[in-house]
């Protein structure tokens, strides 16, 4: 019994173009998230420090001198404590923060990431009030 092989001839694996096409699509989500994952990784040592920094207690100020001293071991350079917004509501004493990272992607195109955190256990950020 002789068998017939119809598709022998039929293409196996990928093409050159097909194999460059996904290396293109790989190099652009590894270039994307070596250029996003910085930024997430300093917004969780902010969340650290600000809990860190209401540990510690004190005054307002201590605290956000406690929140700088970490932010200068940690790298964190997107916010300071002059930008923690330190209120006493529930009889608790909450620190919260809010602030925006640009990040370049290519030209003229950017990625703008929101970053939000605070020690309130509701999840509610203070917001800085706004000045004129």
């Amino acid at each position: 019994m002789h068998r017939s092989y119809i598709f022998s001839n039929a293409q196996r694996g990928i093409s050159l173009v097909g194999l460059i096409f996904v290396l293109a699509i790989l190099g652009a989500l590894g270039i994307f998230a070596m250029k996003t994952i910085p930024a997430f990784a300093e917004y969780s040592a902010a969340k650290d420090a600000i809990k860190l920094a209401k540990k510690a207690g004190g005054s307002p100020q201590e605290m956000r001198m406690w929140f700088d001293k970490n932010a200068d071991v940690n790298d964190i350079d997107a916010i300071s404590g002059r930008d923690l917004v330190v209120s006493k509501e529930t009889g608790d004493t909450e620190i919260s923060f809010a602030y925006e990272k640009r990040i370049p992607l290519v030209a003229n195109a950017s990625l703008l990431l929101e970053f939000e955190g605070t020690t309130d256990p509701s999840g509610a950020v203070a917001h800085k009030p706004a000045t004129e």
